[in-house]
């Protein structure tokens, strides 16, 4: 998945969450800094660098490889920052990582795994392309997200077109098996309900309406904006945090 032009011009503005769980990754990751080995390091879905950058303050050492396919969205941060390009690699990460992170010392994603084909298989080969001893660092929205979106398009009996987020629990079970966790947290962030159709402008702009479903037709919209609940239910992410140690 990649956020297209205007799109990508104003995820930064819209990506209030995703700036927020970067901030909080970074914090978390202070403590590594002795702990991590030398090694590649990478922020793998880094979109226009908010958890790089997060990182590189809390870490220093040697700045991330931003691995990501959408043009724009690195464009974007290396505007700020020309000598940024040594440091890019556009990539699908669904075509698994690139050779030079085998052997990684850092990986880390934050709001990126949930785009890719078979997140759990995905998780699973970044856990082990990491060197005895390296680090992942991860954040992800899972599947208890967007639950009045889900039961509105239920009950308008029209299609869920959100994108299909990825079950916590087989992640985290993943995560147990390959390896040392220091941190594992499933979080849940609300804000207000202000209407279907602000709603869906705002994730749009966020990528979270990259779905394989169709859109929603006109009569469809109408009878899922008819069936939104009131505003005093509150939007909500869930989202999964962790950060573990390779055996």
């Amino acid at each position: 998945m990649c956020i297209r032009d205007s799109h990508a011009a104003a995820y930064e503005q819209g990506a209030r969450l995703q700036k927020a769980i970067a901030a909080r990754l970074g914090q978390l990751c202070r403590s590594l800094r002795p702990q991590i080995p030398a090694g590649p390091r990478a922020d793998l879905g880094a979109g226009s660098g908010l958890l790089s950058r997060a990182l590189e303050t809390s870490l220093g050492g040697p700045p991330l490889l931003r691995v990501d396919l959408c043009t724009e969205l690195l464009a974007q941060e290396r505007s700020g920052d020309p000598a940024l390009v040594h440091h890019q690699l556009l990539w699908d990460l669904n075509s698994g990582l690139p050779r030079q992170l085998n052997g990684a010392g850092l990986l880390a994603s934050s709001f990126a795994l949930q785009w890719l084909e078979q997140p759990p298989q995905r998780l699973q080969e970044w856990c082990r392309q990491l060197q005895s001893g390296g680090w992942l660092v991860l954040a992800v929205p899972t599947a208890g997200s967007f639950g009045i979106w889900r039961t509105a398009s239920a009950q308008a009996k029209v299609p869920f077109s959100g994108l299909e987020l990825p079950d916590a629990e087989q992640l985290e079970t993943i995560a147990r098996q390959e390896l040392d966790l220091q941190r594992l947290h499933r979080l849940r962030f609300s804000w207000p309900n202000q209407g279907a159709l602000p709603f869906l402008r705002q994730i749009r702009e966020i990528g979270a309406l990259a779905s394989r479903q169709r859109r929603l037709r006109p009569g469809e919209l109408r009878r899922l904006v008819a069936h939104w609940p009131a505003a005093d239910q509150p939007l909500s992410w869930e989202v999964l945090l962790l950060v573990g140690r390779r055996r």
